[in-house]
């Protein structure tokens, strides 16, 4: 046997296999690296941002979008819905007596709960009141929100299938409760590609009430690519140290040996991926190029000393902070004034087992004036018809109590799939509007239902993106966001 022919041989067959995606690649790096033109976003703004879109699929948007940037403020733990947004006065009424028969037959509950037949009603630990035109009932726990009902679109009958955190954040953010799909900002970097030439398309932040006892963790497929090439997954910026790890040239390096290196080593890159055609070769020469622009747009973008002194109080005492909420809220802002396309805000602690009248009242405290500022504050320049900002967590709480109800400093409520409240703002939703009902206990979807893989379809709508259309073909299927479910729910769209 001629071992050298052998291998030569079977390399053979191996270039053969790995260059019929030669020319996709290519082209996917031709176009990344296309040269953006310069202009000014807004006042006094200095961004590198696209004629046309960098990257994205041909054919994309498949409608005339309403919006092009997405905001998510994501609760992660779920924020209790029938004490914030969905006012039930009947619950006051049935506060410490059993549930009413039929309300859970055959209902699945965490192990916590478990037959939730028996379990004691529990009031609001706050009061409701009716605010603006539109006449929207919400907790005194949310006294800014409440201030702007009147921009808000409300969905109260959100439904889900997971009755605990991962997998039902899992569930909402990628279609799937097990983990390796794409997540939302995923697929919308992979069909709409960015704005920006000097700012990812897909960004991720994170923060947690201070001293909450809330066990939730950011995993990282939250914002994960799942089997997309992985340079369509978010970019993680930290709280502390440099947004992005090694932005910072070491000691003795200057920017010009970087931009050297980087240049001798794209050539060694391209020229592997002309032999070999891995996408991952692609996505590790557009994330060093990413990498060495961010090296000044980033410094730029944290810099809030140009922001005034109205705008950093309208976010709240705790703007200037790294790793807040408030100081998230503001960098989400200035993400998409730049260009990026999809920004995800992670706020843990929700999980109020035995917390709610106490760790609620922090968690409200951390987010509510900042959520409101950042959709005044997007009005107030424009950007808010452009952009969806979305507030809510994976499911809502239940109705009644977990706990002992002569015991109230620990008063809690467990995992509830069933009836939740997620609102909207921006483009493209009606504003003071309320679309669909719990019942009279905030237990049971009543009206007007909406499923999970409902709300990704609206948000892609509203994008422009028929959520049919958007797939990727990977191990024999052609997979995509909503699974084989879900249809936009035009009735809350302008």
């Amino acid at each position: 046997m001629n071992y050298f022919a052998e291998n030569q041989l079977a390399a053979t067959r191996r270039q053969l296999l790995t260059s019929a995606g030669t020319g996709l690649g290519a082209a996917a790096l031709a176009t990344l690296l296309n040269s953006p033109k310069t202009y000014a976003a807004g006042a006094g703004l200095k961004g590198t941002v696209a004629a046309d879109s960098l990257g994205g699929l041909a054919g994309l948007p498949h409608i005339s979008p309403k919006v092009k940037n997405v905001i998510y403020l994501f609760q992660n733990g779920a924020p209790t819905h029938v004490d914030i947004f969905d006012h039930k006065p009947l619950l006051t009424k049935l506060h410490g007596q059993p549930i009413p028969s039929g309300f859970v037959d055959g209902k699945r509950f965490s192990t916590m709960t478990g037959n939730a037949s028996g379990k004691l009603m529990l009031a609001p630990v706050e009061p409701f009141r009716k605010h603006g035109q539109c006449g929207a009932t919400v907790s005194d726990l949310m006294p800014y929100t409440a201030k702007i009902v009147d921009k808000l679109c409300f969905l109260k009958s959100m439904h889900t299938e997971s009755v605990n955190h991962a997998p039902a954040i899992t569930f909402l953010l990628t279609g799937s409760e097990i983990p390796g799909r794409p997540t939302l900002g995923a697929w919308l970097n992979y069909g709409l590609g960015n704005e920006a030439d000097d700012l990812p398309a897909f960004v991720v932040m994170t923060s947690i009430s201070k001293g909450t006892s809330c066990g939730q963790i950011f995993y990282d497929f939250y914002w994960g690519s799942g089997f997309l090439p992985s340079r369509y997954q978010g970019v993680k910026f930290r709280s502390g140290g440099d947004p992005v790890l090694y932005l910072s040239n070491p000691d003795g390096v200057t920017r010009e040996m970087r931009r050297g290196w980087l240049d001798d080593l794209a050539k060694l890159n391209r020229a592997k991926l002309q032999q070999h055609g891995d996408p991952e070769i692609a996505t590790r020469i557009a994330q060093y190029e990413m990498g060495f622009k961010m090296q000044a747009s980033v410094p730029e973008l944290t810099d809030l000393s140009g922001e005034t002194k109205e705008t950093l109080d309208m976010y709240g005492p705790s703007v200037l902070e790294r790793g807040t909420f408030a100081h998230n809220c503001l960098l989400a802002r200035r993400l998409v004034e730049r260009g990026t396309r999809f920004v995800q805000l992670m706020h843990a602690g929700w999980d109020q087992h035995n917390s709610l009248t106490t760790e609620l009242y922090n968690q409200c405290r951390d987010t509510d004036q900042p959520s409101a500022a950042l959709v005044k504050d997007l009005e107030q320049r424009g950007l808010l018809e452009d952009t969806l900002v979305i507030w809510g967590g994976e499911f809502g709480r239940t109705p009644f109590l977990q706990g002992d109800i002569n015991n109230r400093v620990r008063w809690g409520r467990d995992h509830h799939p069933y009836a939740f409240t997620v609102w909207m703002a921006g483009g493209g939703v009606k504003p003071g509007f309320t679309w669909g009902a719990s019942d009279e206990l905030g237990i049971n979807v009543a009206e007007n239902g909406v499923h999970v893989h409902d709300l990704q379809a609206t948000i892609l709508h509203l994008l422009g993106i028929n959520h049919e259309q958007l797939t990727y073909r990977f191990q024999g299927r052609q997979f995509r966001l909503t699974d084989v479910h879900g249809h936009p729910v035009h009735e809350i769209m302008t």
